[in-house]
């Protein structure tokens, strides 16, 4: 005995005991199963009791031993007795009864009508809860290649990039398109699966990132590819946000495979991204959603909120006022018609379309009228509608896809200019309505027509030039909205008027000509040289210059320099 006294002693974390060091495994293991704190090493086990703070009421008989009931002090551990209730079994500790189960479940009291009323409720309070907090189209955001819908011609079946992503064999990319085309859902896709194939993958959006927040990263990434042979992959949101050097932090990392570079642009990555970057990567073109592309994305989006959709064959009062009673006690029901208008007014943008759905189911939730539907073969019945009307007043007007300081300003432009040229007047009219609507300066436009009266109409008409400068003049003094009529007449006028390029090609040759030409260019002819001063006019400034206005006949005299004489700029120089 002496020699264990000598033992140190050890206290027991639950019961704060102090037990010599033989024994204090095993009477952890029994203090934690029993509660029990004065357990001495050898006893026998205690009867477990559930610690809680008290019993419910009515779980005991009022002659029950005091010993058995559960203790009132605060619960210790309350970690390890998670999930126990007042009526479980006092035997097998942390498991419900299955009466207790049952009772939870069923309420023989309940009516029947209760039951139906309360799940209307729950599902009501779920698409309420559905459409609170992140946007729907952060929500449905698909996770795998097989829920991702358009882009058919570069994520097809049998495409390359397909190929390699589903072989995790992912090439550094730049992902250039519209708005809401689905390129931060290709990233998300590619982190999801890179996570599983154990890639690092990290995302910056260069809206807010640094360059230092992008040298850490790559920093990582070389201890990550050091070490433990990991790869990286890093996405920039709005890549053409970083300037040229700070594009640059990239090239030496990209180039040697420290990081797998995935960026993403509303903007032509000619223009915007480094010409060495984009040697780097492979740019991958994503075009507008099709209307039947997002007409699966709106039928999914519907589907996921439970909300029913109505064929053109179900009727509906569309007359009828209807009552405000609370709406999570009624359907939700959208007609095809108007998921169909949604589907082209949102123009492709698949996060305009979702965010419009959203905006207007949570508007005629917040409302609460319901309407007579006819979709039941007994008769009719209420629930809450949302039509054409809702979904337009969602979006507030039709979505124009114009961006005055990105591609499609310069995609609208060339349009306008090349129907011009092509005499369509119609498609002239539209193009310039795509610009003057989308918020385009009607002073640029006005300058454009400026040009193109003298590049393509030249001396077919020149009173062009005249209309033109006319239309730039009144949209000065105006602006818009009603300078826009003084364009359209511009722009149909050009359209109408006849072409001949034949000056703006003889300029084009004349610039040719000096481009192209070797050694110092040939000085001026001493005749046709200015002489105002006396010494000029000794040195031969101005000798044998002949004054055409003094002679009744042609007058022949050479104008070109000795090295260009008898050459026709007019005609069609030879490539």
């Amino acid at each position: 005995m002496e020699g264990a006294e000598e033992e140190p002693l050890v206290q027991c974390p639950v019961c704060l005991r102090e037990l010599l060091g033989a024994h204090i495994n095993s009477h952890l293991d029994r203090c934690l199963q029993a509660g029990e704190g004065e357990v001495e090493p050898g006893s026998s086990p205690p009867c477990k009791r559930p610690r809680l703070a008290a019993a419910p009421p009515g779980s005991q008989a009022q002659g029950e031993p005091e010993e058995a009931r559960p203790a009132a002090a605060p619960p210790v551990f309350s970690l390890f007795h998670k999930g126990r209730a007042g009526g479980q079994s006092a035997g097998v500790p942390g498991r419900r009864s299955g009466a207790g189960r049952e009772g939870a479940a069923v309420k023989p009291e309940d009516g029947g009508s209760a039951a139906a009323g309360s799940g209307a409720a729950l599902r009501g309070a779920s698409l309420v809860q559905k459409l609170e907090g992140k946007p729907l189209a952060e929500r449905l955001r698909p996770d795998t290649l097989g829920d991702y819908v358009g882009q058919e011609r570069v994520l097809g079946a049998q495409t390359l990039l397909r190929s390699l992503l589903e072989s995790h064999e992912i090439p550094s990319l730049i992902l250039w398109g519209p708005p809401g085309c689905g390129k931060t859902t290709l990233a998300h896709i590619i982190a999801n699966s890179s996570k599983k194939n154990g890639t690092r993958f990290v995302t910056l959006s260069a809206t807010s990132a640094k360059t230092n927040d992008v040298r850490d990263v790559i920093s990582q990434a070389q201890n990550e590819k050091r070490l433990f042979k990991r790869k990286t992959i890093l996405f920039i949101d709005e890549i053409h946000r970083f300037n040229k050097s700070q594009q640059d932090t990239f090239l030496p990392h990209v180039e040697c495979g420290t990081v797998t570079l995935i960026g993403a642009t509303t903007e032509n990555p000619s223009f915007q991204v480094n010409a060495a970057l984009l040697s780097r990567c492979r740019v991958i073109v994503l075009e507008k959603l099709s209307v039947e592309a997002m007409e699966a994305i709106l039928m999914r989006a519907v589907k996921s909120l439970g909300v029913q959709v109505l064929g053109q064959g179900d009727q509906h009062d569309s007359s009828a006022t209807g009552s405000s009673s609370e709406c999570s006690e009624f359907p939700v029901y959208i007609e095809e018609k108007a998921l169909n208008t949604l589907a082209y007014l949102c123009d492709g943008d698949a996060r305009t379309g979702l965010n419009g759905l959203q905006l207007a189911v949570q508007a005629r939730l917040t409302v609460g009228k319901t309407t007579p539907l006819n979709i039941t073969k007994g008769g009719s019945a209420d629930g809450i509608l949302i039509t054409e009307e809702h979904v337009k007043e969602g979006l507030q007007r039709s979505h124009i896809l114009y961006d005055r300081a990105g591609e499609e300003h310069y995609n609208c432009i060339s349009a306008l200019h090349k129907s011009m040229r092509g005499s369509d007047e119609n498609a002239s009219l539209y193009w310039l309505a795509r610009m003057l609507e989308g918020g385009e300066d009607p002073l640029y436009v006005a300058r454009r027509l400026v040009r193109f009266a003298s590049e393509d109409i030249g001396l077919a008409d020149p009173l062009a030039l005249t209309q033109a400068v006319a239309a730039y003049q009144g949209c000065h003094f105006i602006g818009m909205p009603e300078c826009e009529v003084i364009l359209a007449q511009c722009v149909v006028y050009f359209a109408r008027a006849p072409k001949s390029i034949e000056v703006y090609r003889a300029y084009s040759n004349v610039k040719e000509c000096l481009r192209m030409h070797t050694g110092p260019l040939p000085p001026v002819p001493l005749h046709l040289r200015n002489a105002p001063t006396r010494l000029m006019k000794n040195l031969g400034y101005g000798e044998g210059y002949k004054y055409n206005p003094m002679y009744k006949e042609p007058v022949e005299q050479d104008y070109l320099p000795q090295e260009l004489k008898g050459t026709d700029f007019f005609k069609e120089q030879k490539t």
